[in-house]
């Protein structure tokens, strides 16, 4: 049975669970209902484009900084040149159930001078269409164990995330010898994966 966290929780993966190796990291998010009803509504048919929310990774050394281009996986780049870690592709609106994005890990490849993987979301072009992170619901990261399917960890992101425009999700990091995860949860107003990386430079 999952773990549920809440934020600032953090909790081990690997010391209840002898030989983790591969996980799937999956992220979740429902557009909140917009436009649709009353006269605007109806006669624009909602018209607000879709929420475009991406998924990307963040792989940092021990002091927390991002070294390479290489080291950031994004729909852009989807597979580490390690191969310890895929992004299995970009979801554009958030509609339907499950996972919207999922990145799929191999703990015992990553470079051991990798001390932290962050998850991050951005709104894509979020600028432009006038978009935060108040207009999505049901956020959520969680890890599922891909040796047998069971899903380890769970956090739902249950704060008003208004105005924000990138989220920092969760993170997984070294620690002696075991890997944890922490719960971050934690909400900025930077407006793009770039401004998201320079913060780790």
């Amino acid at each position: 049975m999952a773990i549920n966290l809440q934020k600032g929780q953090r909790i081990s993966l690997t010391k209840d669970n002898a030989g983790l190796s591969k996980i799937m990291v999956g992220l979740g998010w429902d557009p909140v209902a917009q436009g649709g009803k009353g006269l605007l509504g109806s006669l624009f048919g909602g018209g607000a484009p879709n929420i475009d929310c991406d998924a990307s990774i963040f792989m940092l050394d021990a002091n927390n900084k991002i070294r390479s281009k290489e080291d950031i996986v994004y729909f852009g780049n989807k597979v580490h040149k390690s191969g310890s870690v895929q992004h299995m592709g970009d979801n554009l609106t958030g509609d339907g159930e499950g996972d919207d994005e999922q990145i799929m890990i191999e703990l015992a490849k990553v470079p051991q001078d990798i001390a932290k993987i962050i998850f991050v979301v951005n709104i894509y072009d979020c600028i432009k269409r006038k978009q935060h992170f108040g207009m999505i619901r049901n956020a959520y990261i969680r890890i599922v164990n891909l040796a047998d399917n069971q899903e380890m960890i769970k956090f739902n992101l249950t704060e008003d995330y208004s105005n924000k425009t990138a989220l920092y999700v969760g993170e997984i990091y070294r620690h002696g010898g075991e890997w944890k995860f922490a719960a971050t949860g934690e909400g900025d107003t930077t407006s793009g994966l770039g401004e998201m990386v320079n913060k780790f430079k």
